[in-house]
């Protein structure tokens, strides 16, 4: 007995000559109707196929597969989805590179100085940003230090000379002016330009510009001297130029101190950050801030702006804006101040030379 049923007889033996004897050609015997297509199975006997291929279903009956060809049969709906997966991504990387630039919050300390755009004292990039998209309104207020990259704000207080000496560049009929080019310590070469060789070259090249800079008065002459000079233009950072020059009116400026050593100070967060009016553009700013702060050392005093739509003097305070409103109620603001611009609605356009037009 097997588990799970009944057992039933064994089925009676035959030779293998009897059961030769009764099959075809084919291997099966002559008649036996079991094994055409079609025919029913008795209970036991086993599944088979059919034997001939000629007696499969009619051509009528049967299913051919149908055959897809092309790239949309090989990719389906992949074909659409990866171009928009790419779009996609675009648009996340660019929305994630958009970063806001940083801003400084400055401090002040007011002390005294002497000659300064900020009005007269108690006492006496490489481009660092873009150019602006828009140009700014030159009719409103330009005075606020604009948006942009970090600066130191206080230093030691100490300056260190670059060292170099040069030769004598212009006429000098009346005069020689010696001087030497300092950075405060703790200024980094990265807010400086590229280091001190950076700032000491624009300061060098500028003064010694025969065609459009000072030395294009046949009076003046300049000479880069280590030691003993008679000014000396220095990058100081905003504390110590508070400290310096005071603050006259509450906006970032640069001086020009009339002690013996006649000091010339660049204020760092001007060099770093720029004046709104100049949109941006670093260069002429820089140049511009030596130029007009080494005019008080060769004893010119501010200017207004002349011609509506003009070039401004360089001694005019373009930190502050081009427009004589503007400038001139900033320094109705500062006592005792005789600064000759007056309310006339003239604007001018921003200049970093005393000569603009050349030889």
């Amino acid at each position: 007995m097997t588990s799970g049923g009944p057992a039933t007889p064994p089925p009676k033996s035959r030779s293998a000559a009897s059961r030769a004897a009764n099959k075809g050609p084919q291997g099966r015997r002559d008649g036996d109707e079991r094994y055409k297509r079609g025919s029913r199975r008795t209970s036991g006997e086993p599944l088979a196929a059919a034997w001939h291929p000629e007696d499969e279903a009619p051509e009528s009956v049967r299913v051919r597969p149908v055959r897809r060809r092309g790239i949309l049969s090989v990719y389906g709906w992949r074909l659409y989805a990866i171009p928009v997966l790419l779009v996609i991504t675009a648009l996340v990387v660019w929305d994630t590179s958009k970063k806001p630039a940083p801003d400084v919050q400055n401090a002040s300390s007011p002390q005294n100085a002497v000659v300064s755009e900020g009005g007269p004292a108690n006492g006496g990039i490489p481009e660092a940003t873009e150019k602006a998209a828009v140009p700014p309104d030159l009719k409103v207020a330009t005075a606020e230090l604009p948006n942009g990259l970090n600066f130191t704000q206080a230093g030691s207080g100490n300056f260190r000379v670059i060292p170099g000496d040069g030769p004598k560049v212009g006429q000098g009929t009346q005069r020689t002016y010696k001087y030497t080019i300092e950075i405060e310590e703790g200024i980094t070469a990265a807010e400086v330009g590229g280091g001190d060789d950076a700032f000491a070259g624009l300061v060098d090249n500028v003064l010694s510009n025969a065609s459009q800079g000072w030395i294009s008065d046949p009076r003046i002459a300049v000479q880069r001297v280590s030691a003993n000079p008679d000014m000396r233009i220095s990058l100081t950072t905003p504390q110590t130029t508070h400290k310096l020059c005071g603050l006259n009116i509450p906006y970032e400026s640069s001086c020009r101190l009339a002690g013996k050593d006649g000091r010339v100070v660049i204020n760092l967060a001007r060099w770093v950050r720029g004046a709104v009016a100049f949109a941006g553009d670093m260069t002429t700013y820089r140049i511009y801030a030596i130029n007009h702060e080494v005019g008080h050392a060769f004893g010119n005093g501010h200017q207004a702006c002349g011609t509506d739509g003009a070039l401004a003097p360089v001694m005019m305070q373009q930190t502050f804006g081009v427009s004589n409103d503007l400038v001139a109620k900033l320094n109705d603001a500062v006592p005792g101040s005789r600064d000759p611009v007056k309310p006339d609605g003239k604007v001018c356009r921003v200049n970093a030379w005393p000569n603009p037009q050349g030889k």
